[in-house]
């Protein structure tokens, strides 16, 4: 749950960053979007053939500045060496004049460098390819030292007639050099395969186990909750509850007086009674329907000064918000229908949009998804129905980037209103269901047999075939599907073809010699 959200959204929105993953950049996803300074301004836009998935980048000058321009942060700095310092681009011009384009490198470790291309449009207009040898570059800060590009760079930035005043609109496709692509960041690094923690909700129903979860109650100072949020959160049944093997948590309409306020809506606020550090967490639900509505599967430092929270009773208060660190593993209402978003809030970005991702899911209130993250002591994915699509890894871990280094405790919540929007005039209740929550850690495996545990299952999802890569011998790969039923068995082979499955989640057992690992992989 986002909290102090608005006012460094608004900071956010003076300092703005886009990270695109890496080269090659073609347009074709949403953080390949340039920023664009000094009177300039940037577009998608469909080329031939027209579609939404072949598309380029549409650059603008108004010409009111002779350096406008456009930049671009990658996640993963590109490594430049010898063999990969030539840069090319296709370049499209509405108009039949001569241009140069001047393509720039920059890191904090190195000196910026640039070059500077010459080249005249073909007439009538048509795509040209526009190279860049950074094997001639020269400092950015005089323009003409030579510079040696090797070593990391963070940022390009784009000047489409550099020196001039001079409008115009121009599309660029297909950025690119001969770098080695690097690993993909949302790569699982470590595979926690043991259940250490979990609840099933399958006892009698009635009232959630005690053992294992803890009501969050308390108001906070000053009578409400953060974020302008309308609810009293209760221990009751009524808003939490255990039902034929599911967590019903149930935010309802009703005027209820608690702690000296009147409040129209009541939920349930659950903490965990265990807390960790580094594993991986899955929870299968269904979620809340209704405009104003926002729940939240998410993890708060096990330190978080909160009065009420369940470990800050237990005498574990010694850290404010958001020095303890926060993961938001799932939320839904901050954005449109069936869009959900995982977030991450700690001292450098709590509140900054630039540690947060979102995607459509289908019928989020009437369809389980499983939404998930792993935790290392290198970075969080975030997955959702064991598909990453997040991943959060700052070059610099400290206090104020990184403090998931100790315990974080899970918390399950439904908030009503505030920066969710306007709650719907006709909603009465509505539920957020929860098949299981689980938590798994580092496997004792891993430190019996490590030729084993060093494994990779690639592609994951596949369609087709599947491949078992691992620095020792593998005897026997077993497949079950999701019901526990073994599926196959291979010998000999680091091959499986999955092609003839239904779709779904499928389990890898994996063995070598009396050891044994699991993974799971999903097939589409």
């Amino acid at each position: 749950m986002i909290r102090k959200y608005i006012l460094f959204l608004a900071l956010f929105l003076i300092i703005p960053q886009v990270f695109s993953q890496s080269l090659p950049i073609t347009f074709s996803n949403n953080d390949e979007a340039f920023l664009a300074f000094a009177g300039s301004g940037f577009a998608f836009r469909s080329v031939s053939p027209s579609s939404e998935l072949n598309r380029g980048g549409q650059f603008f000058n108004d010409g009111s500045n002779a350096f406008q321009g456009f930049y671009l942060d990658f996640a993963q700095p590109l490594n430049l060496n010898e063999n990969n310092r030539v840069f090319t681009l296709r370049f499209f011009s509405f108009d039949p004049n001569n241009h140069n384009i001047l393509l720039k490198l920059e890191d904090s470790a190195n000196t910026d460098a640039q070059v500077q291309v010459n080249f005249s449009v073909p007439s009538p207009s048509a795509w040209i390819d526009v190279t860049f040898d950074f094997g001639n570059a020269v400092s950015s800060a005089d323009g003409s030292t030579p510079v040696d590009v090797i070593g990391n760079y963070g940022r390009m930035v784009l000047f489409i007639d550099a020196g001039q005043t001079t409008p115009g609109t121009y599309i660029i496709d297909d950025i690119n050099n001969g770098a080695t692509a690097p690993p993909n960041q949302d790569d699982i690094d470590f595979e926690y395969t043991e259940l250490v923690w979990s609840d099933e909700f399958d006892g009698p129903n009635g009232a959630i186990d005690a053992s294992k979860w803890h009501h969050q109650t308390e108001l906070p100072a000053g009578g409400n909750w953060y974020n302008g949020e309308l609810q009293h959160y209760t221990n009751r049944i009524d808003n939490s509850k255990i039902e034929n093997g599911f967590l019903i948590i149930t935010a309802k309409k009703e005027n209820f007086t608690n702690q000296g306020y009147t409040k129209e809506y009541t939920s349930a606020r659950l903490n965990s009674k265990f807390a960790f550090t580094y594993g991986r967490v899955d929870v299968r639900a269904r979620l809340p329907f209704g405009n104003g509505t926002w729940p939240a599967i998410w993890t708060l430092g096990k330190n978080i000064n909160e009065d009420g929270a369940y470990w800050d009773n237990q005498g574990y208060d010694t850290t404010s918000w958001p020095a303890c660190g926060e993961i938001d593993i799932m939320e839904h209402g901050l954005h449109a229908v069936n869009e959900v978003s995982s977030a991450i809030h700690s001292p450098s970005s709590f509140g900054n949009t630039m540690n947060t991702e979102k995607q459509f899911l289908s019928d989020v209130a009437n369809e389980f998804h499983t939404y998930s993250m792993n935790w290392s002591p290198n970075k969080i994915v975030f997955l959702v129905d064991d598909v990453p699509f997040y991943t959060y890894n700052p070059i610099n871990k400290d206090a104020s980037t990184w403090p998931f280094t100790e315990d974080q405790y899970l918390l399950l919540n439904i908030a009503m209103g505030g920066i969710a929007g306007t709650i719907d005039s006709n909603f009465t209740q509505s539920e957020m269901v929860i098949d299981y929550v689980r938590v798994y850690q580092e496997s004792s495996l891993s430190s019996v047999n490590s030729s084993i545990a060093k494994i990779k299952v690639h592609p994951n999802p596949a369609s087709e075939n599947i491949t078992i890569s691992s620095t020792g011998t593998i005897d026997t790969i077993r497949l079950y599907n999701i019901l526990g039923q073994l599926v196959s068995v291979n010998r000999n082979t680091k091959t499986i073809d999955v092609s003839n499955l239904e779709k779904g989640i499928y389990i890898l057992k994996i063995s070598s010699g009396n050891m044994q690992t699991e993974r799971k992989v999903t097939v589409y």
